[in-house]
């Protein structure tokens, strides 16, 4: 009825507030959980004396076939 975009509001309110929470928890646990998210072979690292370049090729790749996957399967629902 009249309320029924506020509760469609609310859910998405709700779920941005989750994944807000679980990437802080992420952002502030990540360091003491054990993992080689980040340092996988194919992983780009350069260092030099004072210069260090890093691109996590591998990384990326795995977190994004991860992602997809999920959004796929919430989309099913």
């Amino acid at each position: 009825m009249a309320f029924e975009p506020l509760r469609e509001l609310g859910k998405l309110l709700l779920v941005f507030g989750v994944v807000l929470v679980a990437v802080g928890a992420l952002l502030t646990l990540g360091p003491k959980l054990p993992g080689r998210l980040g340092r996988l072979p194919g992983d780009i690292i350069i260092q030099r004396d004072n210069f260090t370049f890093y691109f996590p090729v591998v990384s990326c790749l795995l977190l994004s076939v991860v992602l997809s996957l999920l959004f796929w399967w919430l989309g099913r629902r």
